[in-house]
């Protein structure tokens, strides 16, 4: 497929993460963009900021005509839209070039240089630390990310198009349509079982991604992982390694060391040992194209963050809000251990709400001990994203396996009444559904509130 040929590009599920970036980026390039989505967010109402057409409800009547020219019009979707939506069948049947978000990805980039971030956990931090780093050093670059980079107040930028980052979603097996120069796999936990069915798999799955690196590519993997890469640590033996790291003010003060050279006293102050690995595999990823080591790590002492993403919303002396998309076990406890070290000794209210009623099954045990660590458990229902519920799997089910006397099954409506009532120093709200809908009203209520 021949990107200039196309004159219109119509998205089914227009207002994910990763389609927005799209969008973005097909009508920063003056092509006709339009699109479906179910619930109108405050992505989509930026989208339509940008003059790009959406509607809400699944009817293909509501498609503008210019769509359905099957010569010169592209149709994206994401894999989260169901196979029987009236609008994808439309397309489908009719013989229109209908591809998954992924595969345009691929098509972009394909060549540009391209740097692709993988792994189960960290992908959207270390990719937009990448793109600040890149454009830091005056690199002409694209990014597509899955998160809305507090540096660009973006999940889009378009500096240029020598080089490109993207994240390497392994959802679905997404990843496998990239052919990148630069990867990078943080973290290889089971996740997604509901696709990849068991552990091996998803790690199979991983190894088929980085055969798909082009020749005299380069591979960075967290060192520990059953994968043969340049590996990137924390005080170990990695190619790529932080040593002597101190915390100052809210910020890590550390030495860089890479094969070539140790850089010293390099600043970064997002919070957390898994943020730092972040950062690392970014500076390392960089290095193999960009031949600035000390300004790359000046870079990172300037990174803002990522929203949702340890981001806190309140910082005041006798309280503290943060929320975060975590909703994976090993996310849950990184977070958990960046409290920990960031506010020793105060009290913490965890606010979680699952996402999936597979991740919960699959993960029940490994929820439960995660969130039994934290003083006070605020416990919201599933959210259900693409799934039908699965019997017997409840946030009930959840909240009874939590070793925690201090826990409470809520809705949203009673959740700042909650919040209060648990009195905590540090806040914490934390899942991958809705409830980053409600995070700017419970800022704006506690900050009136403190």
């Amino acid at each position: 497929m021949n990107l200039k040929d196309i004159h219109n590009v119509y998205f089914i599920g227009i207002g994910g993460i990763g389609m927005s970036a799209l969008a973005r980026y097909f009508k920063f390039i003056d092509k006709n963009v339009a699109g479906y989505d179910k619930t109108k967010t405050p992505l989509i109402e930026e989208l339509m900021e940008l003059e790009i057409d959406i509607h809400f409800d699944d009817k293909t009547s509501l498609i503008s005509e210019k769509y359905k020219n099957s010569e010169n019009t592209l149709i994206v979707y994401t894999p989260a839209v169901p196979k029987s939506h009236s609008e994808l069948q439309y397309y489908i049947n009719a013989g229109f070039q209908v591809k998954k978000r992924s595969e345009v990805l691929g098509i972009i980039t394909k060549d540009t240089f391209c740097f692709a971030v993988a792994g189960t956990h960290g992908k959207t931090t270390t990719s937009s630390i990448l793109a600040h780093l890149l454009k830091e050093t005056q690199t002409p670059l694209i990014a597509f990310l899955g998160g809305i980079s507090e540096d660009f107040n973006s999940n889009f930028l378009l500096e240029g198009t020598e080089y490109s980052v993207v994240e390497a979603d392994e959802y679905d097996r997404s990843f496998l349509q990239l052919s990148p120069d630069v990867a990078c796999i943080t973290s290889m936990d089971a996740d997604h079982l509901d696709i990849y069915g068991s552990d091996e798999e998803i790690k199979k799955s991983f190894r088929e991604f980085a055969q798909k690196i082009k020749p005299n590519g380069k591979l960075l993997v967290r060192n520990g992982l059953p994968i043969q890469g340049i590996t990137y640590g924390l005080d170990d033996a990695s190619d790529y390694c932080i040593t002597n790291i101190v915390i100052e003010h809210g910020t890590y003060i550390f030495d860089l060391k890479t094969p070539e050279e140790t850089l010293k006293n390099v600043r970064f102050s997002k919070p957390g040992k898994h943020n730092l690995l972040n950062g690392l595999a970014a500076f390392a990823m960089a290095a193999q194209a960009i031949s600035q080591p000390r300004r790359l790590a000046e870079a990172l002492a300037s990174f803002k963050g990522v929203q949702r993403r340890f981001s806190y919303q309140i910082k005041e002396g006798d309280f503290v809000f943060i929320d975060d998309y975590a909703h994976h076990p090993t996310e849950i406890d990184a977070v958990h251990q960046a409290v920990s070290e960031m506010h020793p000794n105060k009290k913490v209210t965890v606010v979680f709400q699952p996402h999936l009623y597979s991740r919960t099954q699959d993960f029940i045990e490994g929820f439960a001990a995660s969130l039994s660590k934290f003083d006070t458990v605020l416990l919201l229902d599933i959210y259900p994203a693409r799934e039908e519920p699965i019997a017997g799997v409840t946030s009930t089910w959840l909240l009874e396996k939590i070793d925690n006397s201090n826990k409470k099954l809520i809705e949203k409506s009673d959740l700042l009444s909650a919040i209060i009532s648990s009195k905590p120093d540090v806040l914490v709200t934390m899942g991958a559904g809705d409830i980053g809908l409600e995070v700017s009203k419970l800022k704006k209520e506690l900050a009136y509130a403190s």
